[in-house]
């Protein structure tokens, strides 16, 4: 028994110690997968089903943890985090200046060549993100951020497929949406440079590497209606780019966001170029009411905590009106914008207490009894043919936050026993094996 347990315990080191070092090594490229038909000549070429995505040197609270686990006899324990952390998922890009992200962005592509695999990138640093909250930060203004985003650019090697996902929050969270005084007077983003600044970033990364997969974020299905965010997307340039990103750092079902995208490609093909939110009337069906003839166009808004599905027995799941209402709408019209989802937390689905539990619950920020979801996978689903891939875009096991659920003066968060939570991107030992433990699949 006591030789098993060290075995474990040693499998549970070398698997994150292999992950630590590949990025000191140029280890020889995997075979490639049979190459996909040719694609347009007005895109990249799309991910093969058979992709490997790159996996970065891990956290290292992540190796730490680990090690600690490991140490105190807890191998099993280990062997979900060092699973966890050597599991594909994205690099962050989000600040230092143009010289500086050149060369992170290099080193990072050189890893995943050196590797065989494809990279998930991701864009975070537009002026005035997450308006001012626990993720603050971002470029001084619409200049320097172009500027690093030239930078970014630079680093890319041409030739080399990479997915870059664009600004998470970056839309579906505009300057005109944040609360009055969030900003010095003065020093407010605008609406206007946001969208440019995302289109600026799309096209400088094409430019650089026209085999970069670019995917625009546009927040989850918790949140904008289709019509509101394909609005945006539209406004931003989508229709240049590969298409858009879904539930970065969020906990949404997988089934639910797949028919959330597709449904934002459907209304992007019938949306009127000069369509104005909240001016025009919203051609699109949204997931806030299914109605359609399936169900004699009596509906409401679909339920959150249910996985959705056109066969669903529960009218609050089922979105068979919606999709009819969607297929009368684009006759000969085919959607062309792809979509790829975060499901490094998701699943178990989005997380609620109880009504009148919290003053603001903040349902994004490090939610208690959630899971890793599905492994980062090329063309995931044959009944979703516009999912590019699933993808682990949030480091599952960095923190959201300092999370005080709106107690006003608090500054711990008693969905985690009253502790002061680590602050945004930084390790969160507690629910990282947390994730780990409640992944569904199971990472076992």
């Amino acid at each position: 028994m006591f030789s098993s347990s060290l075995r474990r315990g040693r499998a549970a080191l070398l698997t994150v110690a292999a992950t630590a070092t590949v990025g000191h090594l140029a280890l020889a490229p995997a075979a490639a997968a049979a190459p996909s038909a040719p694609a347009p000549a007005t895109q990249a070429q799309p991910l093969d089903p058979g992709t490997r995505f790159t996996t970065p040197v891990p956290d290292p609270g992540a190796v730490r943890q680990t090690i600690d686990l490991a140490r105190a006899d807890r191998f099993a324990d280990a062997e979900l985090i060092a699973r966890e952390a050597a599991t594909p998922q994205a690099i962050w890009f989000t600040d230092g200046t143009p010289m500086q992200v050149r060369h992170e962005v290099r080193k990072a592509s050189a890893l995943a060549r050196a590797t065989g695999s494809v990279p998930t990138f991701v864009v975070y640093n537009v002026p005035g993100r997450d308006c001012s909250q626990y993720s603050a930060g971002g470029a001084a203004d619409d200049a320097a951020y172009r500027a690093w985003v030239d930078g970014f650019a630079a680093g890319l090697m041409r030739n080399q497929q990479v997915v870059v996902v664009i600004e998470p929050d970056g839309l579906a969270l505009m300057p005109g949406d944040c609360p009055p005084g969030t900003y010095p007077a003065g020093t407010a983003p605008t609406d206007a440079g946001r969208l440019a600044d995302i289109r600026y970033a799309g096209e400088a990364i094409e430019r650089a590497n026209p085999d970069a997969l670019v995917y625009l974020d546009a927040g989850h299905t918790g949140w904008h209606n289709v019509g509101s965010i394909a609005d945006r997307l539209q406004d931003a340039g989508v229709a240049e780019f590969q298409g858009l990103a879904l539930n970065t750092s969020n906990y949404q079902y997988t089934p639910n966001l797949a028919q959330y995208g597709t449904w934002i490609s459907e209304c992007l093909a019938v949306l009127p170029a000069t369509y104005v939110h909240g001016i025009d009337a919203d051609p699109c069906p949204n997931q806030y009411w299914n109605g359609g003839p399936a169900n004699g166009f009596v509906g409401g808004a679909l339920d959150p905590f249910q996985q959705w599905s056109d066969t669903a027995t529960d009218p609050a799941a089922n979105t068979l009106g919606i999709n009819q209402r969607y297929d009368a709408l684009l006759g000969d019209l085919e959607p062309t914008a792809h979509v790829v989802i975060d499901t490094s937390r998701n699943g178990q689905g989005p997380w609620a207490p109880a009504e009148g539990t919290y003053p603001d619950p903040q349902t994004w920020c490090n939610p208690p009894g959630r899971g890793l979801g599905p492994r980062p996978q090329a063309a995931p689903d044959p009944a979703f043919p516009l999912v590019d891939a699933y993808l682990w875009v949030k480091t599952p096991g960095q923190s959201d936050g300092s999370c005080n659920r709106g107690i006003t003066g608090s500054t711990t968060d008693p969905e985690w026993g009253g502790i002061t939570d680590p602050a945004a991107g930084a390790w969160f030992p507690e629910q990282a094996l947390q994730l780990a433990q409640l992944a569904v699949p199971a990472l076992r």
